[in-house]
């Protein structure tokens, strides 16, 4: 049985989706950038279960024929191919409609994103170029920490070769939804798939911001609970490394929440209405110039962007908390890319 919403015909049904009719589908295809490590893996699986994905390209620096090989014993539509190398990068974007990048180092105990950054920017940077030339229109997915830096990398890099547009580019927020729903839903003996917690700012310690208030259904939580739930939401990552002892990091769930995100894409992309998916965008909602809000999908990427909501006193100081910090990694973010050789 496919995870429910991998299921082509998932409704929001709190912002009253359409269902999308199989008629109306087309065949999407979808790279999957870093497709052989701890992320790309899990998350190849779980879009190769989904029916509205036609064609899987796995690009990685080693081992993606092994993987590629494994996910097309699967009897599901998705044809899949294996990309591996430099020399095989751009064939591996070429023509596809969805980008999802998971590549880079993970953490590990003691690391904060910061510390992956000259790593995984050069990663992304590279990545994005590709696209940029191989395939402009794309939608791009950047998973790669830390997001707060790597989603305006990715920009700068599209600006300079001419083909930006920032409906086109998301940082995937999802995980720190799917732990807002969790959470909140365990506090107050909800069921997880029916709690919906927007989650904004960034992607990264004080900058992840859960709107408690905002929960669907509504909650009734003490003040002193409200601020334990969201330092557990903003240092989850940081709980899973200290679990794995050394040995990885939030994969399993980011995979998850990568091809949730990964599948509203697409399904905006046939055509359904009413997807809303939290993400990190080039923004005018802050000061910052990128940070993440419900965002409803269309076809071209965003289609608007729902903003801040009613914040209340305590989100409100979260929000300004966060600014500071968003911006020095935005800054940071785009001064890689312009730096002078």
């Amino acid at each position: 049985m496919l995870p429910r919403f991998l299921k082509p015909t998932l409704t929001v049904a709190q912002h009253g989706a359409k269902q999308l009719s199989t008629s109306a589908r087309r065949d999407i295809k979808v790279a999957v950038m870093g497709a052989s490590g701890g992320i790309g893996q899990p998350l190849s699986l779980l879009l190769k279960q989904s029916p509205l994905v036609s064609e899987l390209s796995l690009y990685d620096i080693v081992n993606t024929p092994g993987v590629a090989a494994d996910l097309s014993h699967m009897n599901t539509p998705a044809k899949v191919k294996a990309f591996t190398g430099p020399n095989e990068l751009k064939d591996s974007v070429k023509g596809v409609e969805v980008v999802i990048i998971p590549a880079g180092v993970p953490r590990k105990p003691g690391m904060t994103r910061d510390d992956l950054f000259n790593t995984n920017a050069s990663i992304v940077r590279d990545l994005v170029q590709a696209v940029a030339e191989m395939s402009p229109k794309a939608l791009i997915a950047i998973i790669s920490n830390p997001v707060n830096s790597t989603v305006p990398i990715a920009c700068e890099v599209l600006q300079k070769a001419g083909v930006f547009d920032p409906k086109r580019v998301f940082g995937v927020t999802t995980l720190d939804v799917v732990r807002a729903n969790t959470f909140i839903a365990e506090a107050k003996g909800l069921s997880p798939q029916s709690t919906s917690v927007p989650v904004i700012g960034g992607h990264s310690g004080i900058t992840i911001i859960p709107l408690i208030s905002q929960c669907i259904p509504p909650v009734s939580i003490p003040q002193d609970q409200v601020k334990a739930l969201t330092g557990r939401i903003q240092e989850a990552g940081t709980e899973v490394v200290k679990a794995k002892a050394g040995t990885g990091s939030a994969t399993l769930s980011m995979a998850y929440a990568g091809a949730r995100f990964g599948v509203s894409l697409i399904r905006a992309l046939n055509g359904e209405s009413g997807i809303i998916e939290c993400a990190y965008v080039k923004s005018d909602v802050t000061e910052a110039k990128y940070f993440s809000t419900p965002i409803l999908l269309g076809k071209e990427g965003v289609a608007k962007n729902l903003g801040l909501g009613k914040l209340n006193e305590y989100e409100r100081t979260l929000v300004q908390n966060a600014i500071p910090e968003l911006k020095k990694n935005i800054q940071k973010g785009e001064d890689f890319v312009n730096k002078k050789k």
